[in-house]
């Protein structure tokens, strides 16, 4: 680090957020489904990933528009991918400072998170007016994985004297977070362990806990410049890759998008057993009205063809036939197997 360029730093003011990389993955993925669904419309498995696909997208947004109103001096890098040996990662921000390097980790959801004294997240949500409260996998543990992959990367770069000196505060000086992106949520940590209780933070708070992070740094944390930040934004491009993937290709492959036949009440007659798919495709859609959700949450036109081939006659063949998941068949299963039989 150069003390010369941090003082010239300081008395020039620099305090912009430069994204270094500002391309998403998701931007990507939410063009080609925009434009499928513009060519396939009603597709109901379509808008669903649509759905998701934007959802993670408006949330990566929302930190963006944090990071640029701060006034810190950093840079930032979004979407990077890394990979050691078979283990790869996906952080979904980067962001470069004078002292740390954080990885952030977005979550976008529907509802409020509580975080309890042993770690584990539970989530809670309205469906139908009935509230649900389910664990879910924690988002802290996701990314320090991913920080676990690039120290492995870091410690087959460095030399021997960088791994006596450096490999001791990897951790310290490369932070992690969870940001929840959406407005609404409620984030309840009262009784998450103390070490984790400012890793969790809503997107209106990343800056502010940034900020904090500086002002308290130790006495030996370093203070880079901001060509210093600048040549660790381009380190991490340089050990990061692309996946030259073309989305609308992808996914109208994934939902044999060929014509307007794959939406949900318009399915070829593959089978002799026409009375019998009309009767399943009107229990699918009356169970669909009076569940309020959509149609392919009970059975898309794919496992219907499945369901129509083998007709399971009782729940354990119909769950060791491998064509609903455990969440279908434990919601619906005993209906469908009544309407087949």
């Amino acid at each position: 680090m150069g003390f010369l360029d941090s003082v010239i730093d300081t008395l020039t003011g620099f305090n912009d957020t430069i994204f270094y990389k500002e391309n998403s993955d998701l931007q990507s993925r939410h063009d080609a489904l925009k434009q499928l669904n513009e060519e396939y419309p009603n597709n109901n498995d379509l808008l669903s990933e649509l759905y998701i696909i934007k959802k993670g997208l408006d949330g990566e947004n929302e930190i963006a528009y944090q990071l640029k109103k701060a006034h810190i001096g950093m840079y930032v890098l979004r979407d990077i991918k890394v990979k050691y040996e078979d283990l790869t990662a996906q952080i979904d921000y980067v962001i470069i400072t004078p002292t740390y390097d954080y990885y952030i980790e977005c979550k976008n959801l529907v509802g409020n998170i509580t975080v309890t004294d042993k770690g584990d997240f539970i989530r809670e949500f309205t469906v139908n007016g009935r509230k649900i409260k389910k664990g879910m996998y924690s988002p802290l543990r996701q990314v320090e994985a991913q920080r676990e992959v690039l120290r492995k990367i870091w410690d087959s770069n460095a030399n021997t004297m960088q791994k006596i000196f450096g490999s001791k505060y990897f951790e310290h000086l490369r932070r992690v977070l969870v940001v929840a992106a959406n407005q609404e949520t409620i984030l309840n940590t009262n009784k998450a362990p103390k070490e984790m209780k400012y890793k969790i933070l809503r997107a209106d708070a990343l800056v502010r806990q940034i900020e904090y992070d500086i002002k308290h740094k130790g006495d030996n944390d370093p203070y880079y410049s901001k060509k210093d930040m600048e040549k660790t934004a381009q380190y991490y491009i340089d050990i990061s890759y692309n996946e030259d993937i073309n989305y609308y290709d992808y996914y109208k492959e994934k939902f044999s998008l060929t014509s307007n036949s794959n939406n949900l009440n318009d399915i070829p007659n593959n089978t002799s057993n026409d009375d019998l798919r009309e009767k399943m495709i009107t229990f699918r859609k009356n169970r669909s009205n009076q569940m309020n959700i959509p149609a392919y949450y009970i059975f898309s036109n794919d496992e219907l063809n499945k369901l129509l081939e083998i007709k399971p006659k009782t729940l354990d063949e119909l769950k060791n036939a491998n064509i609903l998941s455990p969440v279908k068949i434990n919601t619906h299963g005993q209906q469908i197997i009544d309407k087949l039989n």
